[in-house]
């Protein structure tokens, strides 16, 4: 039975804290039938659960009952054969309890992890899904933690919570029944005793509540300063300001004060046992102080009041109910602390389904379409986008690439340019105006068909913690060897990595950390060209290779974008130069477009920019030619 300090008992987890009473979910018919939902597919082997703890509730009382016939008829008759039968049925009946235990046990388990796989592939679909805003608003430590944690917790709520509740109530009620059948007078005596246990279990379960708080509280920060500490990027940081004994000290003081919570818990804990120990000896003390009362004397006078006293009472069933009303206490304590477990279980659902309810606003239409996008006009009209209502970033932007061109985007930083190029693949939507690519909107695009055609090549390079072979595949599932080789070939790569121990299978680390960023940025490159896009992106693609590599894979994305309908955004300017035309971002719309001669000449925000960034890049990059 559930129990003590664990769920369902009386210790330290049987109290809500004071955010899960503000938070508290509300109860309603439909959040009831939508948990119920992911139960009913498994209906069956529910029931099967419950005729078994129902089995195991009734047979459990059979040693307790069988022990007062071993004390009445075996011991007292000096039976020898009905001795050692007893006791083999005790023993058979207790072997068949714990049999019929660990069925239940087996199947509850298989019924959570169904429900968990179930639920786990949903939300991953779903987060799959979900429009590129979701991540960049939400801490991908709050995703992870629903995606295990909250779902994983699933578990406790059905192999613990609801299996604990039906068994709790099977026990008491059969406990019950068995007592008040045996002796309803010792029944009352034990029951009496019940508040007695409960009332100082609970004065120490909140103090060691607290406690156990507090000590989390610690805990969470002493974990976040190692965290941050012993990272890679947290331990050079570390190292480069020489804070080592700073940081030290800090954890040496969390540490510290972690130590001396978890003391006053423990020691409080000692001091429950001990509560814990003689509160439940004084209901068998009394049963044994009224049961001896009852068999020694047959009839007690109060004042003109004659109580005969049961004729039937014997000392086994004394010594049976004594057993039973241990029996009884644990799950009683269980139960008063269903509102508990009931909250933390429909507050675990609420989390999880307020990502489910999470609305995907970026999908494909109906009847979505897929038009041929090969050398066709990408067009903005007159597009208007803001991350925050309050605070537009794009409030005009009106520019045509014609198809089979290449246009570079140009502007400071902060004036959308990224953001303008995420909208061809509808990493966000418009909020005004609309962007068309071979004459229909991208809203109306069957949206894997439009992603599938447009290549992306960004500053920020991710690679998967994987083998480089698994990463460029990423581009292509079922691209040969050959293909491969010479997608990394057009990129400058493949010497590279022909040259490492295991070659196309050489492991890149998390995020890539193995590789240099220019190796990074190249197997980016190559995955691209291993796509074959018909719409090119590049978001400033050549930003971390060095003079020499740029110049390296520079011709291979000129033959990469031939033929291909490009937009670059850069910051050198030998890639701007290349570009059929220049659109500059400022202040919301493009504020000029023309060739880099045009720009110049008209002595304007691009001529500002030239002077500031780009001719001293060029000077620096002549020099060291």
């Amino acid at each position: 039975m559930a129990g003590g300090f664990g769920r369902g008992g009386l210790g330290p987890r049987g109290f809500l804290t004071d955010e899960e009473k503000q938070n508290m979910p509300k109860v309603t018919k439909k959040l009831l039938v939508r948990i119920l939902s992911y139960l009913k597919p498994y209906w069956l082997q529910f029931l099967l659960v419950f005729v078994a703890i129902l089995l195991s509730a009734t047979v459990g009382l059979l040693p307790s009952i069988i022990t007062g016939r071993i004390v009445d008829e075996a011991l007292v008759g000096k039976d020898l054969k009905l001795l050692i039968q007893l006791l083999l049925l005790a023993f058979g009946t207790m072997a068949a309890s714990q049999i019929i235990g660990v069925l239940e046990s087996y199947i509850n388990a298989w019924i959570s992890q169904r429900i968990i796989f179930d639920m786990k592939n949903q939300m991953y679909d779903h987060l799959q899904h979900m429009p590129h805003a979701f991540f960049t608003a939400e801490k991908q430590g709050d995703i992870i933690t629903r995606m295990n944690t909250d779902i994983s917790g699933v578990s406790t709520v059905i192999s613990g919570t609801l299996s604990s509740i039906v068994s709790n109530v099977a026990t008491v009620v059969t406990t019950l029944i068995a007592l008040f059948t045996m002796s309803w007078q010792l029944a009352i005596v034990g029951i009496v005793v019940i508040p007695l246990l409960i009332l100082p279990t609970r004065s120490v379960g909140k103090t060691r509540w607290k406690l156990l708080t507090e000590s989390q509280a610690k805990n969470d920060e002493m974990n976040q300063l190692v965290n941050e500490t012993l990272s890679v990027s947290g331990s050079l940081l570390v190292k480069l300001f020489t804070r080592e004994d700073r940081e030290y000290e800090r954890f040496r003081t969390v540490n510290e004060e972690v130590t001396k919570l978890n003391l006053k818990e423990q020691r409080s804990g000692k001091w429950f046992g001990v509560i814990m120990g003689m509160f439940t000896q004084i209901g068998p003390l009394l049963i044994y102080f009224f049961g001896g009362l009852f068999i020694i004397l047959s009839a007690v006078k109060i004042g003109s009041v004659t109580i005969t006293m049961d004729g039937t009472l014997t000392v086994g069933v004394i010594t049976a109910t004594v057993a039973l009303i241990n029996r009884l206490y644990r799950p009683v304590q269980s139960l008063l602390n269903i509102q508990v477990d009931f909250t933390r279980s429909l507050a675990l659902f609420t989390r999880i389904f307020d990502y489910f309810d999470m609305e995907n606003t970026i999908v494909s239409k109906p009847n979505a379409k897929k038009p041929d996008v090969t050398r066709k006009d990408i067009v903005f009209n007159h597009v208007a986008f803001s991350y925050d209502p309050e605070k537009p970033l794009l409030t005009d932007i009106d520019f045509t690439v014609p198809g089979g061109r290449m246009y570079a985007i140009v502007g400071p930083s902060g004036s959308g340019k990224s953001t303008v190029v995420n909208l061809i693949p509808r990493l966000y939507d418009v909020c005004g105006g609309s962007v068309s690519v071979a004459g229909v909107d991208v809203r109306d695009f069957d949206l894997s068909y439009l992603r599938d055609c447009i290549g992306v090549v960004t500053q920020d390079t991710y690679l998967f913690n994987g083998t480089i072979r698994e990463n460029l595949l990423y581009a292509k599932e079922d691209a040969t060897q050959e293909e491969l080789e010479n997608a990394c070939r057009i990129a400058s790569i493949h010497d590279f990595i022909v040259n490492q121990p295991d070659g196309y299978d050489t492991m890149v680390g998390n995020r890539g950390l193995k590789l240099s960023g220019g190796e990074k940025q190249r197997l980016s490159i190559a995955r691209v060209i291993l796509k074959d896009p018909k719409i090119l992106i590049l978001d400033e693609a050549t930003s971390a290779l060095d003079s020499i590599s740029e110049n390296a894979i520079q011709d291979a994305l000129e033959t990469l974008m031939e033929g291909r309908t490009s937009i670059v955004i850069a910051h050198r300017l030998s890639t701007i130069l290349k570009a059929d035309r220049i659109l500059v971002v400022q202040g919301g719309t493009i504020a000029e477009q023309g060739t880099h001669e045009e720009l110049l000449e008209k002595g304007g925000i691009y001529r500002e920019l030239y002077e500031t960034q780009f001719r001293k890049i060029l000077e620096y990059e002549s020099e060291r030619e």
